[in-house]
């Protein structure tokens, strides 16, 4: 095989790669895995061990937010229709509406920016959590991007308000728990706040996590489950990157209140309710990333993963990754070539310049920088809801090549870079990786390939 046709199979095997790990954490799948209707019996029967009675209810409810939330309620809807005729809103991305659900009403939402949408529907929402009674079940459906799709601002505070304070906080590069610390506390339903609304109904919670290390309270803001943080912790966040002056004075207001006591805290425990509220988490990005370790093996890699819970700043994770890559090449460690290298998780980009990306585009930006002039190496990295920032794309393929083909079209990487420029550079070179909504999100994944020594004639590359 020519060095192109090897490194072109080398950049479908990385794909074929990444879709097993989707494959994994399809939404539809994840619910069905974890909730069964045993019509005869009268039982839900659900994967944390416990069976629901089916005669104890006589209305059944669904609500949510979240990129995968339109496959979570049409899995749901199918799995209880025969017992129940379920009636609700879920919140969704825009776009994000498939496959559509028949009873269940979705109502597109801006994310990772809130809107007024988003506020129309927590507000449809709060209604239905007002009418509530013991002998009703509510299904809460919870998905990367709940958060932002699910913004109910609190007394005092506007969405425009709560807009400038998460632009600022995601430009500043702030994680997502501490992004989370700050938003239940100018939110009416975070950070637990839902599942009180929403008493004395029983509530399940079904959770596909979009969070390293899969934290209940911080997956969707903690919509159901206890909130750990407080009003100081908030403060702290905004203080931590400077912002504590830059936020509007409402916001600061309401933190300051909080902090002295004289606003209400978030639900710090379920003690009074705990036995009505179930929440079951569903997917996860180590499930995805194991389903891709297994797809790369086999096609014949050496597979190793090296995290599930990646962190830090994605410019520099990438060339940490890309040094791995070239250890594997030079040395055979950690694992011998042809080799796949996997992690997952979720870096941050500190924004300085104005340009058009997302932090998967800025990765693979980053690693094409450190990959230069290497032979037979790919690095992938995308999200798995197919979207990475405010583009159409859910992330990068490259190789040791598009340092190259970007210089002869007039382009630098660095420059590119710098700027935070990622997606017109790697769509001239055409090392995007356009997915189309997946219906999933678990975070990212990234696929490290080194092929074969191409000197060795018997190997498979």
């Amino acid at each position: 095989m020519s060095r192109i046709g090897m490194l072109c199979q080398l950049r479908q095997d990385a794909t074929t790669i990444f879709r097993a790990g989707l494959h994994a954490v399809d939404a539809e799948q994840a619910v069905r895995r974890h909730v069964r209707l045993d019509a005869p019996a009268g039982l839900l029967h659900l994967s944390s061990g416990e069976s629901l009675l089916l005669s104890q209810f006589k209305r059944v409810f669904v609500v949510g937010a979240g990129k995968a939330a339109a496959p979570m309620a049409f899995a749901l809807e199918q799995l209880i229709a025969p017992a129940f005729e379920p009636q609700g809103t879920i919140n969704v991305k825009y776009g994000h509406t498939s496959p559509r659900p028949r009873f269940i009403r979705l109502h597109e939402a801006g994310h990772p920016l809130p809107d007024a949408a988003g506020v129309e529907g927590a507000r449809q929402i709060e209604q239905l959590l007002a009418h509530l009674a013991d002998t009703d079940l509510l299904f809460v459906l919870i998905s990367g991007g709940a958060s932002a799709l699910l913004p109910a601002p609190a007394k005092g505070v506007s969405l425009e308000e709560k807009q400038q304070t998460t632009n600022l906080l995601l430009r500043a590069g702030a994680d997502i728990y501490e992004l989370n610390a700050v938003r239940k506390h100018l939110s009416s339903f975070k950070g637990g706040q839902l599942a009180h609304l929403a008493q004395p109904a029983t509530v399940v919670s079904l959770i596909l996590s979009d969070v390293i290390g899969d934290p209940l309270d911080v997956i969707g803001s903690g919509l159901t489950s206890h909130d750990p943080t407080t009003f100081e912790d908030a403060e702290s966040v905004l203080r931590k990157y400077n912002l504590l002056e830059r936020a509007p004075a409402a916001v600061r207001d309401r933190l300051h209140e909080g902090r002295r006591g004289r606003i209400p805290e978030t639900p710090k425990n379920f003690d009074s309710f705990s036995k009505r509220v179930h929440n079951i988490l569903v997917g996860s990005n180590r499930l995805a990333i194991e389903a891709a370790a297994d797809a790369a093996r086999s096609l014949g890699y050496h597979t190793a993963i090296l995290s599930s819970t990646l962190q830090g700043e994605t410019r520099e994770v990438a060339r940490v990754h890309v040094e791995i890559l070239r250890e594997v090449i030079s040395s055979g460690n950690p694992v011998q070539r042809p080799a796949c290298l996997l992690s997952g998780g979720e870096t941050t980009v500190t924004v300085h310049g104005s340009g058009k990306g997302g932090r998967n585009q800025e990765f693979g930006l980053a690693a094409a920088i450190a990959l230069a002039g290497l032979p037979n190496a790919v690095v992938l990295a995308a999200g798995t809801d197919g979207t990475d920032g405010p583009t159409d794309a859910a992330g990068a393929v490259v190789d040791g090549t598009t340092a190259a083909r970007a210089a002869a079209k007039g382009l630098s990487l660095s420059d590119h870079l710098e700027r935070n420029d990622s997606y017109p550079l790697l769509l001239a070179v055409e090392d995007l990786l356009k997915t189309g909504s997946t219906g999933t999100n678990v975070m990212d994944l990234n696929i490290m390939i080194a092929g074969e020594d191409t000197k060795d004639p018997a190997r498979r590359f």
